[in-house]
């Protein structure tokens, strides 16, 4: 892990809570890949056992990083009409293991 803790202040009022700053340097995530980047992050730091709480409160990403990113292939409307649906949000997620869902109930 190259993550680095660069500074932590406890939470006003709150005791035993406090507010971590990490900071990961760029070249350990894939260039263009505002997804892996993410990922990469979120996954590591919330699969620690140790913690009993975590909340990701802020995500800054450099300028330079953001500049590799291409964007999507298409807009939100060539997704819509795929899918026909219109008029709401369209969500998804990841089902994982650690959710505690057996895989004989699915």
């Amino acid at each position: 892990y190259k993550g680095r803790c660069y500074h932590i202040e406890p939470v006003a009022g709150e005791e035993s809570q406090f507010i971590a700053y990490v900071a990961y340097p760029l070249d350990l995530f894939e260039e263009g890949s505002v997804t892996n980047m993410f990922t990469s992050i979120v996954g590591n730091v919330f699969g620690f056992k140790a913690l009993r709480a975590l909340r990701l409160e802020d995500l800054r990403i450099p300028t330079a990083y953001v500049k590799t990113f291409q964007g999507p292939p298409h807009g939100i409307q060539v997704e819509r009409d795929k899918l026909n649906k219109y008029g709401r949000p369209l969500l998804g997620c990841t089902i994982k293991p650690k959710l505690g869902l057996s895989a004989k109930n699915y």
